[in-house]
């Protein structure tokens, strides 16, 4: 009996190729790195199958699946909205236009805040209490559950959907009993006094930046995750109090910046202590981490 299988005669590294062409032309960034992630997202393969079978002939099912990603790429749409994934922080999370994709710079957020953490050991019975503002695709708030197994940990966003994909993310990587996500606008609906640190990624990009912002940012991304007014400061404005009346006496405040608002946002955080800056890899201001006064009180 003949194999069921249809030969299209278009081998693996033919058509890969052919693929990159496509994206160089299109002026997409890294075209062989979107090529290959996007073929193997096509065959649910990893990178090491697509060097080890580059004689291996595609069907013609998988040869019109791979070369329609690879189109939507060309038109500008981000590789994460079309796989409907993306890696943070060690996990595999899922992603669609609901969300903002997850960065590699935000990680540093997740740094600055095990930093903070570090020596402080919780009480007995009362576990730190952390907040995500604008949680987005909940990868904040996962991430700290899995580096503070004790710690309880709550994740707001404005957004419905938003939050439906930050919940199948929590269902998924199994901290669905451990992140409690509530839909707020940042942190209105908690009570004073009651968190020892607030975490978040907030808009930061003001509207007079836009012609500097990637254009698949700017026509894909969810524009309320990206821009937050005309100066880029309106929600980190709002974040900081809300954030003070909600932090107990000697609680952290942890959120990311641009280069662009960093004078700005001290400016904004007077009154505090402990205020601290934190460049990216390049060299940016990326994380401005302050503590709320008073005394400790884990």
């Amino acid at each position: 009996m003949q194999s069921c299988v249809v030969k299209y005669g278009v081998r693996l590294r033919d058509a890969l190729n052919t693929a990159i062409d496509q994206l160089k032309a299109a002026h997409v960034g890294s075209p062989r790195l979107n090529a290959e992630a996007l073929l193997m997202f096509t065959l649910a393969c990893d990178r090491a199958y697509l060097y080890a079978h580059p004689e291996r002939e595609l069907s013609a099912d998988e040869h019109a699946r791979y070369f329609d990603t690879i189109a939507q790429r060309s038109q500008g749409i981000p590789a994460q909205y079309i796989t409907g994934h993306q890696e943070f922080w060690g996990m595999d999370l899922i992603v669609s236009p609901a969300v903002l994709i997850p960065r590699p710079e935000t990680e540093h957020l997740i740094e600055s805040v095990l930093k903070v953490l570090d020596g402080r050991a919780s009480s007995p019975g009362e576990p730190y209490r952390i907040v995500d503002v604008g949680t987005g695709s909940g990868c904040i708030a996962l991430a700290l559950a899995k580096e503070l197994p004790n710690a309880e940990i709550h994740a707001t966003d404005i957004s419905p959907a938003a939050l439906e994909i930050a919940r199948a993310n929590a269902a998924r990587h199994q901290f669905a009993s451990r992140v409690s996500f509530h839909e707020f606008d940042l942190l209105q609906g908690f009570e004073p006094a009651s968190f020892d640190l607030v975490v978040s990624n907030p808009p930061y990009v003001g509207e007079s930046e836009e012609d500097q912002v990637q254009l698949e940012v700017r026509k894909f991304e969810p524009r309320s995750a990206v821009f937050a007014g005309p100066t880029g400061l309106e929600v980190i404005s709002r974040l900081i109090p809300r954030a003070q009346a909600i932090l107990k006496p000697g609680g952290w405040l942890v959120f990311e910046i641009s280069g662009t608002i960093a004078h700005a946002v001290e400016q904004l955080l007077s009154g505090w202590k402990n205020i601290k800056i934190t460049k990216d890899l390049q060299g940016i201001p990326r994380v401005a981490t302050v503590q709320k006064p008073g005394e400790l009180t884990n």
